[in-house]
């Protein structure tokens, strides 16, 4: 594209916005791309609702009803190149979770028998239908290029732009987050596991070898590692890494449970036992697509249930 004026479209299906504010947060640097680029069409930026022909196609969310369907057919008529941005787009995102019900289960909890709400009737009017199952952005139409995260960082935004500007691939590289996290990965004699960072005291040392579930190992790096840095478990946003996507039997509980198992003396049934239990956590970003939905090795439905009877059991005992 070197040479060739680039024209930007952008749309925001069932998302946060999260991945639209990233461009923002590009600050100064946003001054380099528009010098190249011309933004068109941008929920957050113009007030343009129909679709002028681009060269460039950014979409953020998932498929989640009828018109996030339409909308992304139409982006994918009016745009040379379609890039899926951010996790949402490109693995389904915490929408996901929502396949593990049916969409009257939904509207039932959310509209008929909410705790927080006096109980209405389902909206009928004005209302896009949801569509069966949560799907990432291929599943409705061809994707050229990938670029998750929650959101991508800026770095991340920056570069995809300007690589389309000077006619290049992307440099974003399949590191995990554990790639540009500075913790250290040492066997400890940490026999418990802890259910959050304050459990795990030692700012050196890996949340896995302190007992305490990080999902950095299998999470692919779309951020720089911000939160393992800053005291925080990976919760996986940016998606999961290509060796888990791409390998039939290969998990996100197990290779976390393989790891931690070697670093603590924490059993490797104890730590997937407790990713099944809070599996919707831990599947939040990736469950609706199918690499993760489809393995051989994923039972999300008969985990919840495993969970909600274990809670039960709980319940009665203390009774």
């Amino acid at each position: 594209m070197t040479g060739t004026p680039v024209t930007l479209n952008t749309e925001w299906l069932s998302d946060c916005s999260g991945c639209h504010i990233a461009i923002v947060d590009l600050h100064e640097k946003i001054l380099s791309v528009l010098d190249a680029v011309t933004i068109q069409r941008c929920p957050v930026l113009t007030d343009v609702k129909d679709y002028p022909h681009a060269t460039v196609g950014l979409v953020s969310g998932a498929i989640r009803n009828t018109h996030d369907r339409e909308a992304a057919e139409k982006m994918r008529e009016c745009c040379d190149l379609v890039i899926a941005w951010g996790s949402c787009a490109v693995f389904g995102g915490p929408a996901g979770a929502g396949n593990v019900h049916t969409p009257e289960e939904l509207a039932d909890a959310v509209y008929l028998h909410n705790k927080t709400t006096v109980s209405a009737p389902t909206p009928q009017r004005g209302v896009s239908p949801l569509e069966a199952l949560v799907s990432p952005l291929d599943q409705a139409i061809e994707v050229d290029l990938y670029l998750p995260g929650c959101p991508p960082h800026p770095a991340f935004v920056f570069d995809a732009l300007l690589a389309l500007v000077e006619g290049r691939t992307p440099k974003a590289t399949q590191e995990s987050v554990c790639g540009h996290c500075t913790r250290q990965m040492r066997k400890t004699d940490a026999d418990t596991l802890v259910s959050d960072a304050s459990g795990a005291a030692d700012p050196e040392r890996c949340f896995l070898s302190q007992g305490c579930l990080c999902m950095g190992s299998v999470t692919i790096d779309r951020c720089l590692s911000p939160c393992p840095q800053n005291g925080v478990p990976c919760t996986g946003c940016s998606g999961a890494t290509m060796q888990v996507l791409s390998e039939p039997n290969r998990d996100i509980r197990t290779e976390i449970a393989e790891r931690m198992a070697r670093l603590t003396k924490i059993p490797r049934e104890a730590i997937i036992k407790e990713i099944e239990r809070t599996s919707k956590s831990h599947y939040s970003y990736t469950m609706a697509t199918r690499m993760i939905g489809t393995k051989p090795t994923f039972h999300i439905k008969r985990w919840i249930d495993d969970a909600d009877q274990d809670h039960e059991g709980a319940k009665y005992e203390r009774r």
